[in-house]
């Protein structure tokens, strides 16, 4: 295996763990439970 491929592993490993990380903290900062929204258009009931 040439240096030159084993860089390019490491850098798609990287860059699949980073992008693990800003997907799990994105699911970690949401809301949980039950969004209740009252408007113009009625009653709106989203569940995450």
């Amino acid at each position: 295996m040439s240096r030159n491929t084993l860089y390019l592993l490491i850098g798609a490993l990287i860059v699949v763990v980073i992008g693990f990380a800003i997907y799990a903290f994105q699911q970690e900062t949401q809301p949980q439970g039950v969004e209740i929204q009252i408007n113009e258009e009625g009653l709106s009931v989203e569940g995450n």
